[in-house]
């Protein structure tokens, strides 16, 4: 646990790849990883540095939306724009470090 802008976080670590279906049968098959990989194909959004993402996950859909609020007063990059809400129940937005590595803030809790 971590704690981020007064907000205790899960932190998360993905690797963006060229080939899933190899990495997946690797990470799984291999070494025996739990995935939830569906077969669907990632496409990152342009300018950023696809080799891994940071997932910060924090404790309500509020959160999420204060911290959005919160980073847009700095003017950093949101390659996928504002906060979304996803039918699998997950609400989150992008942020890009200067070097374009991808950093998730979200939440699973709707309160």
């Amino acid at each position: 646990m971590m704690i981020l802008n007064g907000r205790d976080v899960r932190i998360d670590t993905s690797l963006l790849v060229g080939d899933m279906d190899i990495m997946v049968r690797f990470y799984r098959d291999i070494l025996g990883f739990p995935t939830q990989w569906d077969g669907e194909n990632y496409v990152p959004p342009k300018g950023i540095n696809q080799t891994f993402e940071i997932a910060f996950w924090l404790p309500s859909f509020a959160d999420v939306d204060a911290e959005y609020e919160r980073l847009s007063k700095f003017g950093v990059q949101f390659p996928t724009g504002e906060p979304i809400t996803y039918p699998f129940g997950i609400r989150n937005f992008y942020v890009a470090d200067p070097e374009g590595n991808l950093l998730e803030i979200g939440s699973t809790n709707e309160t």
